[in-house]
């Protein structure tokens, strides 16, 4: 995997909270709602990338990790 790549956290659960990295370093506490249509929504902060389980998206994933 690129090593820029963002973080990917996959979930089950449609509402999350990132807080960062790094402890003191990280960032404020933020929530996001993942959109139904998406399946996924990223930090705007860190780019860390929630990914809902059992979405479309995640199907993708794992399509293009296997080949």
């Amino acid at each position: 995997m690129d090593e820029d790549a963002p973080e990917i956290e996959f979930v089950t659960t449609s509402r999350v909270a990132c807080v960062g990295q790094g402890g003191a370093l990280g960032h404020p506490r933020v929530w996001y709602n993942l959109p139904d249509d998406r399946g996924w929504v990223e930090c705007g902060y860190c780019d860390k990338r929630f990914v809902l389980r059992g979405s479309d998206y995640e199907a993708e994933l794992k399509q293009q990790a296997s080949t």
